[in-house]
């Protein structure tokens, strides 16, 4: 077998290892959670037959170690459950799937999280390379500067700040939403204008990452020997870093990219949060304070499976820009 294809395999079976765990860690957390399920979805004034026969219905009356091969037995078949509030609400036969209550939340995510990533990459990638090409000058100090000011700030500092400037009237004639409660029936053009500062937010936090290591990663191949070469025959700064650096340097920078996307999806419960946004992360936080487990279960679930699918997508590229890593030293 070829080395490549094998350290692939290695890396898939790992990946589905490390989910089989957290799946593990998901399940205990959330069922360790304080509070009774049963009370905390029929309410207090529920009588204790009622809480007990609710509770049977659910199965949460069986051992733990039952109801997670049940929860990972369904999903292995494509079933991630009923919501529990919709069954305590609605009745059996009413009652909403989880699938039914994440996927428009899940479009709305992805859309957040697609919409910054086509304003972040790329915009990382070129403040990277030009502070590489002027490294120790003014510009590349001022965007240090910059990036290192938004890295030391928590994502709802940042987000209550901008939306101080941006939208309390604090610079004349901007006046930004601070809700970003968009619809399936918005227009392309209202749903971008709602979703902007929370974009905003989300950019300034992984612009920061990717740029400083697509800096130090331009910047350590600049002392490479064949840099060198080429340098001594003449070729140009842009030129060595754009035809020699930049395509040895695609691992590194890869990995950082796979890492940010994970966190456009994972990290982006706080900014869900802060501006009401109708996505994942808001329907998880939701669903823990109205301990609907189903569909908490399956939230942290998807983001854990979106975390680590990206790096191990951020490995496999690795792997295939840089054959080297097979053959350590």
């Amino acid at each position: 077998m070829h080395p490549i294809l094998s350290t692939v395999l290695q890396r898939l079976g790992l990946g589905i290892l490390t989910l089989f765990l957290v799946s593990i860690i998901i399940f205990s957390s959330i069922a360790l959670l304080p509070g009774d399920f049963g009370e905390q979805v029929l309410g207090q004034s529920a009588l204790p037959e009622t809480v007990d026969a609710f509770r049977r219905e659910l199965g949460l009356d069986k051992p733990a170690w039952l109801r997670y091969l049940d929860w990972i037995g369904a999903i292995l078949q494509g079933d991630l459950g009923t919501s529990f509030s919709g069954r305590a609400s609605s009745g059996n036969d009413s009652s909403r799937t989880v699938w039914e209550l994440i996927s428009p939340r899940l479009s709305n995510t992805l859309f957040l999280a697609g919409v910054t990533a086509i304003i972040a990459v790329p915009l990382s990638l070129f403040l990277g390379i030009t502070a590489a090409l002027k490294r120790n000058s003014i510009y590349d100090r001022a965007v240090n500067a910059v990036t290192l000011t938004t890295i030391s700030f928590p994502e709802f500092f940042i987000a209550y700040m901008l939306i101080v400037l941006l939208a309390g009237g604090v610079i004349p004639g901007v006046a930004l939403p601070t809700l970003a409660n968009i619809t399936e029936s918005m227009p392309l053009g209202e749903r971008l204008f709602k979703i902007t500062l929370p974009v905003i937010t989300m950019t300034l936090v992984i612009v920061a990452y990717m740029m400083r290591m697509t800096r130090a990663a331009i910047i350590n191949l600049l002392a490479s020997p064949y840099i060198e070469m080429a340098q001594l025959k003449g070729a140009s700064k842009t030129r060595v870093i754009l035809k020699h650096a930049l395509p040895n340097a695609w691992a590194p920078i890869a990995t950082v990219i796979a890492f940010n996307l994970a966190y456009l999806v994972v990290g982006v419960v706080v900014v869900e949060v802060v501006f009401v946004y109708p996505g994942v992360g808001q329907l998880m936080v939701d669903s823990v304070s109205s301990r609907d487990i189903p569909v908490a279960q399956a939230c942290a679930l998807f983001f854990a499976a979106t975390y680590i699918i990206l790096n191990l997508l951020a490995d496999l590229i690795g792997i295939i820009t840089n054959p080297r890593l097979l053959h350590p030293r």
